[in-house]
């Protein structure tokens, strides 16, 4: 192999093992993901919460509401280039509040759009007739994938209303096994989202770079798999029956 590195991304952990064995350095990480276990509505899930839990996400949906945003649900034929656009918008207002500017140019949305369309689902929140902020997501036969968000304006809550209450509310409505919310964020946690282990392997030709690395990695990995213990402590669900992670 002549390649300086190379990197293998959210293997399975068989798959994560097996490159171990072929001399890969290992890293592991976390994100967050609901499973839907067999509901039939979102309050049939948060009835399996922790009750200062259930009335903190039913306040939160309602502030939301007294806001007078409503949402709507877009896929396929409605993702129309207006819609790319008011997105598109919301997108860039949020990035450029971070300290990294959006690195997705709007030709990007119209190029999926066009391709993978019916694999889309644009959830967009609007006050009026006007949107005000959206998540971007994906979807295959089981799971939803959320990716992106943006909006133009702050209103209390509506993060996790648009992300999280709603993509819930579409795995309910089309029978999704979950939602990957992706990493970052153990606010997810309080909102029935829980901590999975992701795994990557990397293979680094420089025998002192790939020192360093493996010595980061396997303190790395230590401090990894405390965090996700200390998680699974903190569930949002009631204590009895089985809520832990995979």
């Amino acid at each position: 192999m002549r390649a300086s590195s190379l990197h293998i991304t959210f293997v399975t952990n068989r798959e994560w093992e097996f490159a171990g064995n072929q001399g890969y350095l290992l890293r592991t990480d976390k994100q967050f993901h609901w499973d839907n276990r067999g509901y039939a509505s979102f309050d049939q899930f948060i009835g399996d919460l922790a009750s200062a839990k259930r009335k903190n996400l039913r306040k939160e949906r309602a502030a939301v509401t007294a806001e007078g945003i409503t949402f709507d649900w877009l896929t396929g034929r409605d993702l129309t280039e207006s819609v790319w656009d008011a997105f598109f918008e919301c997108y860039v207002a949020t990035g450029n509040q971070k300290w990294n500017p959006p690195y997705l140019t709007r030709r990007f949305f119209s190029l999926i759009g066009q391709s993978m369309a019916e694999q889309i689902w644009l959830v967009m929140a609007k006050r009026g007739r006007e949107y005000i902020a959206g998540a971007l997501n994906f979807f295959d036969g089981d799971t939803l994938y959320g990716r992106n968000w943006g909006c133009t304006c702050y209103v209390p809550f509506l993060h996790f209303e648009t992300c999280y209450y709603q993509a819930i509310d579409f795995a309910i409505a089309k029978g999704l096994k979950r939602v990957e919310a992706g990493a970052q964020g153990s606010h997810k946690l309080l909102r029935g989202y829980l901590p999975q282990a992701t795994y990557s392997a990397h293979y680094i030709a420089h025998s002192g770079l790939r020192r360093a690395v493996a010595d980061y990695l396997e303190g790395e990995r230590a401090a990894v798999a405390e965090h996700m213990e200390v998680l699974a402590t903190r569930t949002p669900f009631r204590k009895t029956g089985d809520y832990g992670g995979n």
